[in-house]
């Protein structure tokens, strides 16, 4: 049994029964190697025979009354695995847009906070022979970082299959849940060092902004402002429907334009999707005069830090799509992330996750609660116009129980005011992107998903 970080919590206490807080991956295998082809039934062998290394997913939930503390994780004695994995297949003929579809269906369920809070799908009818597992897991149990992490418990670097016999029995014990008046209890000595923790976060904030102010005095700094963006017309309220979308580009065109234009990685796909952003808007006549604001999700998670969990911060910078030239626009790219860095570095990435400690969980879900019944997100201008993520992965193939890793694609959740969140992943020599989307707010998602290889192209042929 264990208490959540204030940061873990913070997800739980945000979601709302439009605002899903969970994150998704949909990876596509290859199964024609493996003797009698990939089911559910050998996703569960291969969970149940790896769960010694996959703590979170026997993992629920217990609330603290009224709301005063964080919650508590305790091993579930009650945990089904037949309840996390199952079987479902899509319609033909099994394209990546029929994939997509059903993954945008599922990911506008909501997990039940009674189970660990995961699920996954096997989905069988994928053309070329392929099948697919689409996979949910709730933000508060990980970040980008811990779900690479968790991806490594259960892949092998060779197709071996997955072994036939009941796994040997374990260490793992469950526990007693506690009842609500000794949840109570057990909070009230953290309760009691909140004040001691309020005063020196507050200790640090003033640091930070004195680093920041002093920066600001002395250099120009060019980055993203929250409360700047131009409003689009996914930044609104949303609704709990989803749709999903798919697409790739070839990490060695990265690679060309990084070392032409001695960029990072992730300047360069910034500028791809600035580039996509703008020939999309473009087409719809939507393109606004001033550069997008993205929120870029930052791990703050040591090498050495094997914990799984949230240890996340996060930068705010600039698209550049209103800058037509593409080696201008990486030029802008760079200097506003250069930005973007340096405030970061200034505020420190531990603020977050320092002030998530002292929120407590009634008050932040009551002001999700009220923000969304106040339409606040339509009625003050943009906190961000989309949030983007980059995980670095692996560059060698993975097996699931002898299938074989295709592509892999993640995806994050979108919220009232930013109903659109991409995710980026490199594996194996590509740039796999995935893009979710309230349904409602980007019917099109498709279109700006096909603009990434054109964006890519012409910036290459500008270098």
């Amino acid at each position: 049994m264990q208490r959540l970080t204030g940061l873990d919590a913070a997800f739980l206490s945000l979601e709302t029964p439009t605002n899903h807080m969970h994150v998704m991956a949909v990876a596509v295998l290859d199964p024609s190697a493996l003797e009698g082809g990939f089911s559910a039934s050998t996703l569960k062998r291969l969970i149940e025979h790896r769960l010694d290394r996959l703590p979170p997913f026997r993992r629920r939930l217990v609330p603290v009354p009224f709301g005063v503390n964080q919650p508590l994780w305790v091993e579930d004695p009650g945990f089904d695995i037949d309840f996390h994995v199952r079987q479902v297949a899509v319609t033909r003929p099994g394209g990546p847009e029929d994939l997509a579809a059903l993954a945008g269906e599922i990911a506008g369920w909501p997990l039940d906070r009674g189970r660990p809070l995961w699920q996954m799908w096997v989905a069988e009818g994928l053309e070329h022979g392929h099948v697919a597992i689409i996979a949910k897991v709730h933000h508060s149990v990980l970040d980008g970082a811990s779900g690479v992490e968790v991806l490594a418990h259960l892949v092998d670097l060779e197709p071996i299959p997955v072994d036939e016999a009941p796994p040997s029995p374990g260490e793992w014990v469950p526990d007693r849940v506690p009842g609500e008046l000794e949840a109570f209890a057990g909070s009230v000595v953290s309760l009691a060092r909140r004040p001691v923790r309020m005063a020196r976060a507050l200790v640090h904030l003033g640091e930070s902004l004195l680093r920041l102010g002093t920066r600001l005095r002395h250099e120009p700094v060019q980055t993203g402002v929250p409360f700047t963006a131009p409003r689009l017309a996914w930044n609104t309220m949303i609704t709990p429907h989803r749709r999903v979308g798919f697409t790739s580009i070839a990490l060695d065109d990265v690679r060309r334009v990084k070392e032409s234009a001695g960029a990072t990685v992730n300047d360069v796909l910034l500028t791809v999707l600035s580039g996509a952003f703008r020939r999309y808007l473009e087409a719809r006549d939507e393109l606004p005069d001033r550069p997008l604001v993205a929120v870029v999700p930052t791990s703050v998670r040591s090498t050495a830090d094997t914990d799984i969990g949230n240890q996340v911060s996060a930068m705010f910078t600039q698209l550049a799509t209103d800058v037509e030239d593409p080696l201008d626009r990486l030029r802008a790219v760079q200097t506003t992330m250069s930005g973007a860095k340096h405030v970061h570095d200034d505020i420190g990435g531990d603020t977050l996750g320092e002030w998530a400690e002292l929120a407590s969980p009634a008050l932040l879900a009551g002001g999700m609660r009220l923000y969304g019944q106040l339409r606040l997100a339509e009625r003050h201008p943009p906190i961000l116009n989309v949030v983007v993520s980059n995980v670095p992965g692996p560059q060698f193939p993975l097996y699931f129980a002898g299938a074989r890793l295709v592509s892999l694609f993640p995806m994050g959740p979108v919220f009232d005011g930013a109903g659109l969140n991409v995710t980026v992943i490199t594996y194996e020599g590509r740039v796999d992107v995935g893009f979710m989307a309230c349904r409602e707010t980007v019917p099109d998602l498709w279109g700006l998903a096909a603009e990434i290889p054109e964006a890519m192209q012409e910036l290459l042929k500008a270098i």
